[in-house]
């Protein structure tokens, strides 16, 4: 009996996550005002050299990603007075919990409920309040050649961001933070997750492109830019990257 009882209140919960989810999306796919966006820098290791990375962060090392979503706005004709405002929050000194390994659905669940939880706890900021909230986890790569998977969730609008705490990096951390932030708006993955080679047609920036190869963009969700069938190269920059048909359709840039 007790058991049922939990599952009732689960089930209760899930569709009352799922309501509020389904109200913010359509918020933010409508295009119709400017989204904020809050990004809270968080200390991924404990190297000096990422402590000193995140305390300098302000909106200007950001500034590139509402350039590119006001290109790419303009460029799918919807005339929206900048579509993101970026806002940094002060460092925090908590990590978000992190995705179970070998998760199953259940796991998954549980987590995004925890971790919607936390960033409820998480998020004060000065300014409006944010309809999209990203935790960006910077690590030292001279500790971290590799760091976690990223995360972006469209229910309940977080991200969990693993980035460089790297000047060098930043373009490039950028374009993750871009990646993750349109999770939030509904877009999926255009890559195959086994070989990180970007899926034909929707994940290349220019399907159409005669000869085919080698790309010259990359488009945002499919992550890379193809040089050839097994090849495919991180981009630059986001100038290098742009919201394909697919993935504007998605997000509501196009309507079906």
């Amino acid at each position: 009996m007790f058991r049922k009882f939990r599952i009732l209140i689960l089930l209760v919960v899930l569709a009352s996550v799922g309501l509020s989810a389904w109200r913010s999306n359509s918020r933010l796919t409508a295009w119709e005002h400017s989204i904020h966006v809050a990004i809270y820098p968080i200390a991924g290791d404990t190297s000096p050299a990422t402590a000193a990375y995140i305390r300098a962060l302000n909106s200007d090392s950001f500034a590139d990603i509402a350039e590119w979503m006001q290109a790419q706005t303009d460029k799918n004709g919807r005339s929206v007075l900048q579509p993101i405002v970026l806002n940094v929050a002060p460092p925090l000194a908590d990590a978000p919990p992190l995705p179970p390994g070998q998760a199953s659905a259940l796991d998954a669940i549980v987590w995004t409920l925890k971790l919607r939880w936390w960033a409820s706890q998480h998020d004060q900021i000065k300014g409006p309040k944010p309809h999209i909230r990203l935790f960006v986890l910077f690590h030292d790569p001279e500790r971290n050649g590799v760091v976690p998977h990223s995360t972006g969730l469209s229910k309940g609008q977080i991200g969990v961001i693993h980035a460089y705490a790297s000047r060098q990096q930043r373009r490039q951390n950028n374009i993750v933070i871009t990646h993750e932030m349109l999770h939030t708006f509904g877009a999926t993955d255009k890559y195959d997750l086994a070989t990180l080679q970007p899926s034909y047609p929707e994940g290349y920036a220019e399907p159409q492109r005669n000869p085919r190869f080698p790309q010259e963009m990359a488009e945002i969700m499919g992550g890379r830019t193809p040089v050839d069938a097994q090849t495919a190269e991180m981009p630059a920059s986001l100038a290098d990257t742009l919201i394909g048909q697919a993935t504007a359709r998605e997000i509501g840039l196009l309507r079906p």
